[in-house]
């Protein structure tokens, strides 16, 4: 059964811990915090996913699922790591070359936390097929990263089956989580390529039952 990790990037400000207990209670599986840092996205929800991360710290025991969309990972690696998250995912584009995207990679498994690695819709698997042995997961990005809403774009779903492939013939344990214009309509078609994680946030958010999306969203 596929995975569900809870984007809490449209979430409301005002019932925000009315709306995470909603969310924990809802069978999902992860929180998915989406840092952004105003330069490699042009948004910023640095100082508001650090303060989302503070409320669950003291009502969620469900692990956290970091995907910073940030020029100086290192930082925002240091910032995030208080929290004790599951995982924490930088983006390959972000990394000014090889050497800073291992450093980064070794940091954060140095600190005990499960690694991953993102990629933009237009980024080939190619790219990353060398850090697979490396890491726990790759996140295909299934819309232009920075704003929650998007469609999902039809052309990433071959890259998950690409991946899929590649780590089945290499006998390779790593996740594929795919993030972006997820709903319970195409679901179905991102597992059957080979997602084992869905982030998934208006289309849960916006719903008037949160539990009965996340089913639909899991079967």
């Amino acid at each position: 059964m596929v995975e569900v990790s809870a984007s809490i990037l449209s979430m409301k400000n005002e019932n925000a811990i009315q709306t995470l207990y909603n969310l924990e209670t809802s069978g999902i599986d992860y929180f998915h915090i989406d840092v952004m840092d105003g330069k490699f996205v042009t948004a910023d929800t640095t100082s508001k996913m650090l303060e989302y991360c503070e409320y669950l710290n003291s009502i969620s025991n469900l692990p956290l699922d970091v995907h910073l969309m940030v020029e100086d990972a290192k930082n925002y690696i240091n910032s995030f790591l208080i929290f004790e998250p599951n995982i924490i995912t930088v983006h390959l584009e972000a990394a000014k070359n090889k050497e800073e995207l291992l450093e980064w990679i070794n940091y954060i498994k140095e600190n005990n936390v499960r690694v991953g690695i993102s990629i933009k819709p237009n980024t080939k698997i190619d790219e990353i097929i060398e850090y697979l042995p490396l890491i726990h997961l790759v996140l295909i990005m299934t819309v232009e990263p920075g704003k929650g809403g998007q469609e999902l774009i039809p052309s990433t779903i071959q890259k998950i089956k690409e991946l899929n492939e590649y780590i089945k013939k290499n006998n390779l344990e790593v996740d594929i989580e795919v993030d972006g214009g997820i709903n319970i309509q195409n679901v179905k078609k991102l597992t059957q390529a080979g997602a084992n994680i869905v982030a998934v946030g208006s289309c849960i958010t916006n719903s008037n039952n949160f539990k009965e999306t996340v089913t639909k969203l899991k079967e």
